[in-house]
């Protein structure tokens, strides 16, 4: 594996402790602005929000410059609105931050999965995209943890200060080790704009995105509302939510790992199998949460499952995307933090309704559940298999006939 592959990786690991951390963070915001749970929570989804328009804006905007020029660009204003970030005493302002920085981190990663992608031959494709998406799970075990403690002892600021100045030796990284080539240097003709959109809007790949979209929901609506739900539901003093963050990230590590040495040779086995278990895992964590060695046995293992999938499904999206060198890395963005946008407003929302702090994690188990609609549905649709519908009938996707997966 190419040394760039794994610089790319220790990048999204600056940037995935940005987006993770909050979820260590939302009561010392809400309290130090002034502002409801639930508009703390929302910091999350303006992120999101960023991620979602930034994807494949940027991705178009930076379609014929260097590789290590956009790295670098998105990388420097990525550090300057934490900079902004950790000194505004506004909500807004830093509600803002929040979506710029999501743009500068879409443009990173729409850039940076093409670009690890095409250094390494097909069979080594999966594992390449698993060492990018791994830095957000040692985000997760290493940074957000660690973000939380600072929050604890110093602030929510000094997480900011801390995410920002952790940035600064990816940018020389990038800078030494990223080939300076352009985004469409691949030594072919470069693929047109409108037959890109044409490949990612066809019949195989929507159902695919949507599906992303649905796990990626569950998973951020959960994790974004975990240290209310530890603190007040599970019983656990506020020492426990670094433990916590950290054993969702080690099981998150463990899931993109695995998902990485089977993704390429069997995507529908990892995705069926890993959505399947999403679904009762959510519903296990909400009828447990009560119990705190229940909620902590369950916390790595939903981490393990939600990254193992949400990485064989990025996997297969660029598999499917061969006609879209330049925007199946933003349209994998796209799909992963359409979820992180409805996840956190959804779970906030039930939490507003006055459902209890396990509502949010009964609502990832009822996205889990469309997911698995959705999935189902599909794969009857194209092959109208024997045998019904459920994990049965996502173990018949694929193969060459335009299924879902």
């Amino acid at each position: 594996m190419p040394i760039a592959v794994y610089v790319l990786g220790l990048a999204v690991f600056a940037q995935g402790t940005s987006e993770f951390m909050l979820s260590g963070l939302v009561s010392g915001i809400a309290a130090d602005l002034d502002v409801p749970l639930s508009a703390a929570g929302l910091l999350t989804s303006a992120f999101a929000v960023g991620m979602v328009v930034g994807a494949p804006l940027m991705a178009l905007s930076s379609r014929n410059w260097p590789r290590r020029r956009a790295l670098l660009l998105f990388l420097a204003v990525f550090v300057a609105v934490h900079v902004v970030g950790a000194l505004t005493p506004s909500y807004g302002v830093l509600l803002a931050t929040r979506f710029v920085g999501a743009l500068a981190n879409a443009g990173f990663w729409a850039v940076a999965l093409t670009t690890a992608v095409s250094m390494v031959p097909d069979r080594l494709k999966g594992r390449a995209t698993a060492v990018v998406v791994g830095g957000v799970t040692i985000a997760c075990v290493v940074g957000v943890p660690a973000g939380a403690v600072l929050g604890e002892h110093w602030g929510w600021r000094s997480a900011f200060w801390a995410v920002a100045i952790v940035s600064l030796p990816a940018v020389l990284a990038v800078l030494r080790s990223i080939p300076g080539g352009r985004g469409t240097d691949t030594g072919a003709a470069p693929v047109p704009v409108r037959d890109e959109l044409r490949a990612l809007t066809g019949p195989r790949l929507r159902p695919v995105l949507l599906t992303m979209a649905l796990v990626q929901g569950a998973t951020f609506c959960t994790f974004s509302y975990l240290e209310p739900l530890l603190t007040r539901e599970t019983g656990l003093g506020a020492g426990w939510v670094p433990v916590s963050l950290a054993l969702f990230g080690a099981g998150s590590f463990a899931g993109v790992t695995v998902a990485g040495r089977f993704a390429d040779a069997r995507p529908v086995a990892v995705v069926a199998t890993g959505m399947t278990a999403l679904a009762l895992g959510w519903a296990a964590l909400a009828l447990a949460a009560g119990r705190p060695a229940l909620a902590l046995a369950l916390i790595p293992l939903l981490g393990m499952l939600a990254f193992g999938t949400g990485t064989a499904l990025i996997t297969r999206v660029l598999g499917l995307a061969s006609g879209a060198p330049t925007l199946a890395g933003a349209f994998s963005t796209t799909a992963f933090n359409l979820g992180a946008t409805v996840g956190p407003w959804a779970g906030g929302m039930a939490l507003d309704a006055g459902f209890g702090y396990r509502a949010p994690v009964w609502v990832s188990a009822l996205l889990m559940v469309l997911a698995l609609l959705v999935a189902a549905t599909t794969a009857k649709g194209r092959r109208a298999p024997a045998g019904g519908g459920g994990p049965a009938a996502l173990a018949r996707w694929g193969g060459g006939g335009g299924g879902l997966m």
